[in-house]
């Protein structure tokens, strides 16, 4: 399962949770239900959640079974791969 990382707008910290794609959880009360933990009873469960930006995981090109790097990889990208 993906990790995500979530901002919780009532106390601001930060949570790392695990949970399907087809999950997007908007208040305290469904991260807690998504990721199986307990629901702090400090905060409100209808507080908002916001679903903030991670890095993606890097794959290698071995995984893919494929013998050469991307052009970038090798250099030889001019600047139209970087988007």
């Amino acid at each position: 399962m993906p990790t995500y990382d979530y901002r919780c707008e009532a106390n601001g910290q930060t949570y790392e949770v695990h949970h399907s794609m087809s999950l997007s959880p908007k208040t305290w009360a469904e991260l807690c239900d998504a990721a199986n933990l307990p629901l702090d009873a400090s905060i409100p469960a209808d507080s908002a959640v916001t679903r903030l930006l991670s890095a993606a995981g890097v794959v290698n090109n071995r995984v893919l079974k494929n013998p050469e790097a991307p052009a970038c990889a090798r250099g030889g990208c001019s600047g139209s791969c970087m988007g």
